[in-house]
């Protein structure tokens, strides 16, 4: 069995990597049109413009499409079997992340859910570093 591998932060994808560690979900935001992208990149993907911020997001959404992972990748293999979900957030991009605290309920497209943060690894002892990052779970009701 092999570790999880670890996240490479560069420098578009550090605030990502802050974010998590702070257990927050921040995407970037371009400035000129005001639309949120996800994958991080150098320019919007919506207008062309090099003004992006990093912005929180609320973390809520819904499947938009999911699948059963039976044969889990490298560092993953104690999890199988486990959904993985393309999860539309509310504020417009698609996000892949693994779904959680499912119990006894069944994915279905378009199930509501919400982000969470869990500790996706751990190195060494106590004082290790420790590495978050998200899933979603089905929206608990408020």
């Amino acid at each position: 069995m092999f570790p999880r591998p670890l996240p490479s932060p560069n420098p578009l994808t550090e605030p990502y990597w802050q974010a998590a560690h702070q257990r927050e979900l921040k995407l970037p935001r371009c400035r000129a049109c005001a639309k949120f992208h996800f994958y991080p990149r150098s320019t919007c993907p919506h207008c062309g413009s090099v003004e992006l911020a990093w912005q929180a997001v609320s973390g809520k959404g819904e499947v938009y499409s999911y699948t059963l992972m039976n044969d889990a990748p490298a560092g993953f293999e104690e999890q199988a079997p486990y959904y993985v979900g393309l999860i539309k957030l509310n504020e417009g991009p698609l996000v892949t992340a693994q779904l959680t605290d499912l119990g006894s309920e069944k994915v279905e497209i378009g199930m509501p859910v919400e982000m969470v943060t869990r500790r996706i690894r751990s190195d060494g002892d106590e004082r290790g570093m420790l590495v978050y990052g998200y899933k979603f779970r089905p929206e608990l009701l408020q």
